[in-house]
């Protein structure tokens, strides 16, 4: 992930999850259904963005382009295998060299979202002789996809950080392994944190067990995980500078935020303690009270 990719709006993340029905085949086909997974999620955001109720606009004027940012993610904190893929969108898109914002606080409904990703996914898979493979009650249940607003991105980068650079458990959430002659007794002992509660619990498998959960995890050879939709695409790389030259006409200086005092000396670059921004030298005030001289003893 790269930081300089990051637009000066309010972003989102979309989560998208692979349903446990389709879980025991997802595993065994692992490089389709991570292929499809990316590709269903990333047509039915883009298609539902074009609605003009959201970010599409004016359906006259073609269609809007909006940026993704994929990260595929398989384990859960204790190993279980649970595919889903997390998206970083910016909130809007592009639209005729016209940047259209969505709505504060909300990018896309997740309901319809959801539905439109079980159709995309179900068009996709038909093309495969595992389809016939699939529960049918699977395409009538709801598909569980979340949104939500992550600020200007940053944390959310660092967030996506271990996904993309680390393995699905790190050697020091390792806490014992009792050697007791062979893979089915012997133990490996290792600490998660429950995503619901926050408190660290403890997982014992044997070896065997833990071997099993942790080469689930590993991706098909060649396989990339990260992936690029929209205006982030590497193909579209000369379109994102041209929307970031957009956008930073569009967004007033903080210099210029403010009627400042021509007359006023310079002010020192003080930061804000908050969120780290040059603070901007206004006008100084007079106080209202002039204070007392302090009486001093003969």
């Amino acid at each position: 992930m790269q930081r300089n990719l990051l637009l000066p709006v309010p972003y989102f993340m979309l989560t998208f999850t692979l349903p446990e029905e389709l879980r025991r085949l997802a595993r065994q086909n692992q490089k389709l259904f991570y292929h499809i997974l990316f590709q269903a999620s990333a047509e039915a955001t883009q298609q539902l963005a074009q609605d003009p109720r959201f970010i599409g606009g004016s359906p006259k004027r073609g269609n809007t382009q909006i940026g993704m940012i994929g990260v595929l993610h398989t384990w859960t904190r204790n190993l279980i295998f649970h595919p889903h893929v997390h998206y970083l969108v910016p909130g809007g898109g592009l639209k005729e060299d016209r940047w259209i914002s969505s709505r504060a606080g909300f990018f896309l409904p997740v309901k319809a979202l959801s539905k439109l990703f079980r159709i995309h996914f179900q068009n996709l898979l038909r093309k495969s002789p595992l389809y016939a493979n699939i529960p049918k009650q699977v395409w009538s249940k709801n598909w569980v996809v979340h949104s939500l607003p992550v600020g200007d991105g940053q944390a959310a980068l660092k967030y996506l950080a271990p996904y993309i650079y680390r393995v699905a458990i790190s050697n020091r959430r390792l806490l014992n392994f009792a050697d007791k002659g062979s893979m089915e007794k012997s133990q490996v002992t290792f600490q998660y944190r429950q995503s619901d509660t926050g408190k660290l619990k403890l997982c014992t498998l044997s070896v065997e067990q833990f071997t099993q959960r942790f080469l689930q995890h590993v991706l098909p050879k060649g396989f990339v995980k990260i992936r690029y939709f929209g205006f982030f695409a590497h193909n579209r790389r000369p379109t994102l500078t041209s929307l970031k030259n957009l956008l930073a006409q569009e967004v007033l200086p903080p210099s210029a935020a403010v009627q400042s005092d021509p007359t006023a000396p310079a002010a020192p670059n003080f930061l804000c303690p908050t969120c780290g921004s040059p603070l901007n030298f206004v006008r100084n005030l007079t106080p209202s009270v002039v204070p007392r001289p302090i009486a001093r003893s003969p």
